[in-house]
């Protein structure tokens, strides 16, 4: 009887597995068992190639070669990993192998690992798939005795292969040709640059906000305090000049106030949700100060290596009923210090059930982040990672908590004609609140704008009572404009980006997917980070003005949050077989064509950085930009120094800090020549030429054209820059 080759995602976890099911021996790339041999990945082996890579005329960046759209895109392997594909190729495809378990992680990007390994080997054996939620012993054994055809995941593929091909497309076509039309180096994505245009927008908000002053008025009762309001403004506290304010002030300072509203309604705050990791990745930001990205990697650690957390890359908040046993059995295992809180969240030894934490339909791929059911040895933990499983352990046990019962108390006092208004909050059952805060909790929540301070206990009072006004005060402020992004909050807005969207079922699908995924979004946000787009600014994420340059060229069918939701919707119903692939293709493709031609005919006012503008021919191919060529012997006109180059579109000045830029079409719209190397070469020499349409010249580093009979030149100045 043959081998069953396991293929895991990387080599950590394929020992793990190889641990588990009796793989002792050490082999080549792998570990070998009287049944199984496990073998790993290192990440993706297998990619898509470069256009060049395809065809060499590719190579040098040209309109004339846009728009690029292969029927189908050839897979290539990785040379960085090529040993070890070629270690794991030998083992899928040797004689002695009956079949393949994918086992690397259960989601759509390690369903691709697997899948592109698989087509690029030619291997043709059947495979099943391993999907666990957890890298704990038992749930290794359990996923192998529950193992599915990998024909069930089908799907999962199709639905990752459109994601890689729709982002090779729309990433290399309209990268190519905004970096053409703009002469510098840009990087444009299906998801990066919507993500960019979130923050592009909070920067101008904020660049464009203008404060406006206004004044409150607070009345002090005795026992207790409220600020003046009315339903006519809004905010309704808020007065536009001091002289409203102090008048108001003036007419009730010492006058009799007379309660007309006092009513008490007790109200619930429900436990919180379980994390997912977007979540906890907005928690751990406001908590801790820890990056997405950070989050990410200290979760990822806390799964594989000290198989602490469940599965990480979630995106559901939610736990199947199958798992009360387990989530008992969690709590009971946890380490010594929470054992305190567990019995109040096994009421009576039993874990209430809601469907704020247990329900079925809402659990996706995999469930909620929690603490696994293995007793973790927290001395081995870093302290980021102990950090975070902190966090993950209370919020465990908060979920199941019972609601903070409250009384909340709104008191109206009238003084005369003017009405003023007071909060008051009494807890009456902690709930959940027992669970103290981590040892660095957030700092007190912002109030909303017009919102007053709740007063806490306020005195017994019932409507007719009367007090009298001791002092009333004037404070006087300034509207703030909006704060710039945090890792938290642009996560949120990815999140819920379709929350202002009119297509009811695209925005519930936007804030279950939004812009990216909770695997991709910690990424996306460092692409932009490192491509200069966006820069850390404190704790803050600001575009930079290389990202807002970038979204002001850019069409809002790239830009907006509504391109990226129809498109991850429909790798959505991908997968679950309700949308055929070749359609979604072909939305993409004509996407990526539109892309091209609004490059090709948009305006070139926009300049970009002169460091960007320098890298445009630093080098070959994607890299290093379009090639451009050198017109030896030849001096630019502006500033003297540098020499005239030809790119597809236009002839430049080779000195970075020049604008000299002479497109080539400049003169077609008034019946002029187009600009040819040699029609340039002359006119440097000669400065002045005449044909048969008219006279061109050079007068100052411009370019100008008499068509044929008229005496004033005709200049196209929006297409030409000089210093």
């Amino acid at each position: 009887m043959g081998k069953i080759v396991v293929v895991a995602e990387k080599p950590s976890v394929g020992r793990d597995i190889a641990r588990v099911i009796g793989c002792r021996t050490s082999g080549d790339g792998c570990l070998i068992g009287d049944q199984y041999i496990v073998t790993w990945a290192v990440g993706h082996l297998v990619t898509l190639m470069e256009p060049d890579e395809m065809d060499e005329h590719l190579k040098k960046w040209t309109f004339d070669t846009l728009p690029i759209l292969p029927e189908e895109i050839p897979l290539k392997v990785i040379s960085a990993t090529k040993s070890q594909y070629s270690k794991v190729k030998k083992l899928i495809c040797d004689k002695e192998t009956d079949s393949l378990i994918c086992a690397t992680d259960a989601g759509r990007e390690g369903e691709l690992i697997f899948r592109y390994i698989y087509e690029k080997s030619g291997c043709k054996k059947p495979f099943d798939r391993l999907w666990i939620s957890s890298m704990t012993d038992e749930a290794i054994r359990e996923g192998f005795r529950q193992i599915r055809p990998g024909s069930d995941y089908d799907g999962l593929y199709e639905s990752a292969r459109c994601r890689s091909k729709a982002d090779w497309l729309v990433g290399m076509n309209a990268s190519r040709a905004f970096t053409l039309r703009y002469k510098a180096l840009l990087s444009v994505g299906r998801v990066q640059t919507p993500t960019l245009a979130i923050l592009v927008k909070r920067r101008k908000e904020i660049e464009n906000f203008k404060p406006e002053g206004f004044c409150t008025v607070t009345a002090d009762f005795g026992d207790y305090r409220g600020i003046w309001f009315s339903e006519e403004l809004d905010p309704d506290t808020h007065l536009k000049t001091k002289a409203e304010a102090d008048a108001i002030a003036g007419a009730v300072k010492g006058k009799e106030g007379r309660v007309v509203q006092a009513e008490t309604v007790r109200k619930h705050e429900l436990p919180p949700q379980l994390y997912d990791l977007t979540s906890l990745q907005r928690d751990a930001n406001r908590m801790l100060g820890f990056t997405a990205d950070k989050t990410l990697k200290t979760a990822q650690s806390l799964y594989e290596t000290h198989k602490a957390l469940t599965y990480p890359r979630t995106d559901s908040r939610y736990l199947p009923p199958d798992m009360i046993p387990r989530v008992v059995q969690t709590m009971k295992m946890l380490p010594e210090g929470y054992q305190k809180f567990v019995p109040g969240a096994l009421r009576d030894g039993k874990l209430p059930v809601s469907k704020r934490t247990i329900d079925a339909s809402k659990v996706t791929d995999h469930h909620a982040i929690i603490p696994t059911a293995k007793k973790p040895d927290m001395s081995k933990f870093s302290e980021d990672e102990r950090k975070l499983y902190d966090m993950v352990a209370r919020r465990l046990l908060a979920a199941f908590y019972p609601a903070c019962d409250y009384d909340a108390t709104k008191i109206i006092t009238e003084v005369g004609e003017h009405r003023f208004r007071t909060n008051g909050k009494v807890i009456v059952v902690n709930g959940w609140h027992d669970i103290p805060p981590l040892e660095n909790p957030p700092k007190a929540r912002k109030k909303a704008k017009g919102e007053e301070e709740e007063e806490g206990p306020l005195p017994p009072l019932n409507e007719g009572d009367t007090r009298i006004v001791r002092d009333a005060a004037v404070k006087e402020d300034k509207t703030k404009p909006p704060a710039p992004h945090t890792d938290a909050s642009l996560l949120a807005a990815m999140e819920t980006a379709g929350k202002e969207l009119d297509d009811e079922e695209l925005a519930k699908q936007m804030k279950g997917s939004g812009i990216g995924t909770p695997a991709t979004r910690a990424a996306i946000i460092e692409r932009l980070l490192k491509v200069g787009y966006a820069a850390r600014k404190g704790k803050t994420l600001q575009a930079t003005d290389k990202g807002v340059l970038l979204i002001d060229i850019m069409p809002a069918e790239i830009a907006s949050p509504e391109m990226t939701g129809r498109w991850e919707l429909a790798l959505h119903d991908i997968t679950d077989g309700k949308q055929d692939a070749g359609r979604f293709m072909d939305g993409i493709r004509r996407m990526s064509s539109f892309l091209v031609d609004y490059a090709r005919n948009a305006s070139s006012a926009v300049v970009f950085p002169e460091d960007e503008r320098r890298k445009r021919t630093g080098g070959k191919g994607r890299q290093g930009g379009f090639s451009a060529a050198v017109l030896e012997g030849t001096t630019c006109p502006v500033c003297g120094k540098g020499k005239m180059q030809e790119s597809p579109r236009a002839f430049s000045c080779t000195e970075a800090s020049c604008r000299c830029t002479l497109w080539k079409d400049c003169l077609t719209r008034g019946g002029g020549p187009v600009l040819t190397e040699k029609l340039i070469r002359l006119l440097l020499e000669k400065k002045q030429l005449a044909g048969s349409t008219g006279t061109v010249m050079i007068r100052e580093g411009n370019i100008l054209f008499y068509p044929q009979g008229n005496e004033a030149p005709s200049v196209n100045r929006s297409m030409i820059y000089q210093k």
